[in-house]
């Protein structure tokens, strides 16, 4: 029996443009003879839209779609994303209680949302270091999608995180600064500046050789320290060596994603990619070059989870480019009024149209028997629905992306009050192969899929 040993053409080759590089669909050149092509990696990603969406008012849904299932009616603020309808599915009637109050006094809505979106957990009240949350959804996710990829997950905004202090009815700022919490008491911060991200992303160089260069360096530098402390630690005693085995754990996931830089290699087809100057004045901007790092990240399979926070809850931020020249969180107190409320419905369907163009380069990138977009999921909602009532029920949730194996779209379901909002984060791990027995106050799964299409 004779041994074919074809050379494969590398996976990720890329076309290159003077201001592009657009990944080439999977080709049989990129699959050894007699081989069977991996299993495309699925990914997820949480975009988060802070102070609430204006719903419904005066008989106009601004953010609630007429009509329920298939027979559906877009909102205004929906609309933008109409080319996507079939993989649409808007979802209302869930909330987040562990948002509420509780015994924490009346303030600090605006904390509790951010906390509890992706964790369903009430979390502490505190203005010191002693924060605790919730694991989120994200961090269940990276836990097994991250595995092979250089960086288990990516948290993004477009507000600064250096808040600290007091920030919110005396809660830590930590709880407004981000989504993510690799653990009850590790949130993760975020990152606003395009050119740091990447430089996580991609190293200081943009070249191929650069980025292997670096792995070298770090591989280096670990195998001395590694050698230092397995050393040292057969003169410690047994408490210390615990100390040395949790360092050599974090050892381990450093060597793990160096790992994962050096099977990407010289030779995978990566372009040489210029490193963005900083962070543009513009919000639109801001926001389409952080969607633009989502989209190579996902490409060159640097990361599968991300989380993106298109502001921060009680932000002051103007609008001046839609004609907004109202602070956010002012605008979102918008007291019954039209008028005000027409300028928040405004904003909603910008945000929206933003998050279309991301859609829109997912699904013009090829990728194996379909597109980019085929292999990823995103939940895009906030965290309050009326934000005049800072109300935490009948939130603002609509999940996208996906071909049909993965997401049934093209749907707009109700759920019963009080159902809660873990539920679906449940549901949308399952969907990219992630499981999760509980998650906060979750109850169980969301029936999502049509029983016909299970």
């Amino acid at each position: 029996m004779s041994v074919i040993t074809k050379r494969a053409l590398p996976r990720r080759t890329f076309l290159k443009g003077a201001a592009a590089a657009i990944g080439l669909p999977l080709l049989d050149a990129m699959v050894p003879a007699l081989s069977q092509p991996a299993p495309q990696p699925k990914r997820i990603g949480f975009i988060y839209m802070p102070n609430g969406v204006a719903m419904n008012f005066s008989g106009i849904n601004y953010w609630t779609p007429k009509g329920v299932g298939r027979d559906f009616e877009l909102s205004p603020i929906l609309t933008p994303l109409a080319p996507y309808r079939d993989r649409l599915t808007v979802v209302s009637g869930l909330a987040h209680h562990q948002a509420d109050a509780h015994d924490d006094g009346a303030n600090g809505d605006h904390t509790r949302a951010t906390s509890s979106w992706l964790t369903g957990v009430h979390c502490k009240r505190t203005e010191g270091a002693d924060v605790e949350n919730g694991i989120s959804a994200d961090q269940l996710a990276a836990r097994v999608l991250g595995r092979d990829t250089v960086l288990p997950s990516l948290e993004l905004a477009i507000d600064l995180n250096f808040l600290s202090g007091q920030c919110e009815n005396s809660y830590s700022c930590v709880y407004l600064n981000t989504l993510a919490w690799r653990s009850p008491t590790e949130p993760l911060p975020t990152e606003n500046n395009p050119r740091l991200v990447f430089e996580r992303l991609f190293g200081n160089g943009g070249t191929a050789e650069q980025r292997m260069a670096l792995a070298h360096q770090n591989r280096s530098i670990l195998d001395s320290v590694r050698e230092d402390f397995t050393r040292l630690a057969s003169a410690l005693g047994p408490a210390d060596r615990r100390q040395v085995d949790d360092y050599l754990s974090a050892l381990r996931e450093v060597e793990r994603r160096i790992q994962a830089v050096e099977r990407v290699g010289v030779d995978s087809g990566m372009p040489d990619l210029a490193r963005p100057r900083g962070i543009p004045e513009r919000f639109d901007e801001h926001v389409t070059l952080m969607f633009e790092l989502q989209w190579l990240a996902f490409q060159a399979d640097m990361t599968r989870v991300v989380t993106f926070m298109l502001g921060r809850e009680l932000n002051f931020r103007t609008y001046p480019e839609i004609g907004i020249n109202e602070g956010h969180h002012g605008l979102s107190h918008h007291q019954d009024r039209p008028e005000q409320i027409e300028k928040l419905a405004r904003l909603g369907t910008y945000q929206a149209t933003l998050f279309k163009s991301f859609l829109d380069r997912l699904a013009s990138t090829p990728e194996a028997d379909g597109t980019l977009l085929d292999h990823s999921l995103f939940l895009y909602g906030a965290s309050l629905s009326n934000p005049n009532l800072h109300a935490h029920y009948d939130l603002p949730l609509a999940v996208l992306g996906g071909d049909r194996r993965m997401h049934a779209g093209g749907r707009h379901l109700v759920f019963p009050p009080e159902t809660p909002m873990t539920n679906l984060l449940l549901t949308l791990l399952d969907k990219v192969g992630v499981p999760a027995e509980t998650l906060g106050d979750s109850t169980g799964r969301l029936e999502i899929e049509p029983l016909a299409e299970v």
